[in-house]
């Protein structure tokens, strides 16, 4: 099936995709994904030697969730998604990050008092996900015509992901309160950003192929019944 036939020429969608699939659902997919990363974040674990945590394994699903919105619903939809996603995103960073501190609960009570270190973490978190998820729309939007199925994902994966990454790590730890972080936060993010993208490109770059077949089959018999 030629997947780029899947949205109008405008990129504003087919309207033909299951009716829920939509912005809302994909609105809290985002959310929910981001919650789940900034708590699973806090739990760390080896990959081929490497030190990562369990996020890297959960946050790229983001990237796979946009690129579907942009092909099947078009730009504009994807870009509804982040315009409603990321003050929400912002507010749920933070609570997060302050109620699970190391992966332990640490009582409602610590919401009572503004953790300035916490808060510039979930401020990067906002810049990150609104910059990276923007880049990745605009990069899969331009590649997504090309006959290769993957070349959109898998080029808005790494072009998105990488600015992601560096805007997180940069904006949260450059000259950090935090001794070690401050000194390390660049050969950090790399090996974060090298982790997601092996991640990405070998288990999600077929996930994203297996979901849009998944969607995109009820189009099948209209096609076929067509001119």
């Amino acid at each position: 099936m030629n997947f780029s036939s899947l949205v109008s020429p405008t990129g504003h969608g087919a309207g033909a995709v299951p009716a829920w699939f939509g912005v809302p659902l994909l609105a809290a997919l985002h959310l929910a994904i981001i919650v789940a990363s900034n708590y699973l974040v806090q739990w760390p674990v080896q990959l081929f030697g490497v030190l990562t945590t369990w996020g890297a394994f959960t946050f790229p699903l983001v990237f796979v969730a946009t690129d579907l919105t942009v092909r099947l619903l078009g730009q504009h939809a994807a870009r509804g998604v982040v315009a409603r996603v990321m003050l929400p995103a912002l507010a749920v960073s933070y609570v997060v990050s302050v109620l699970f501190q190391e992966g332990r609960f640490a009582g409602w009570q610590a919401l009572g008092e503004f953790n300035g270190f916490v808060a510039r973490i979930a401020l990067a978190s906002f810049v990150a996900y609104v910059a990276g998820q923007l880049l990745d729309i605009a990069v899969f939007a331009r590649l997504r015509r090309r006959p290769q199925w993957w070349a959109a994902p898998a080029a808005s994966t790494v072009l998105g992901s990488a600015l992601d990454t560096a805007l997180f790590f940069g904006v949260a730890f450059h000259r950090s309160s935090d001794a070690f972080m401050a000194e390390h936060w660049v050969s950090i993010a790399l090996v974060d950003y090298a982790t997601k993208l092996l991640i990405s490109l070998l288990a999600f770059l077929p996930l994203y192929r297996l979901l849009l077949e998944s969607l995109a089959r009820p189009l099948r018999p209209a096609r076929a019944a067509g001119p």
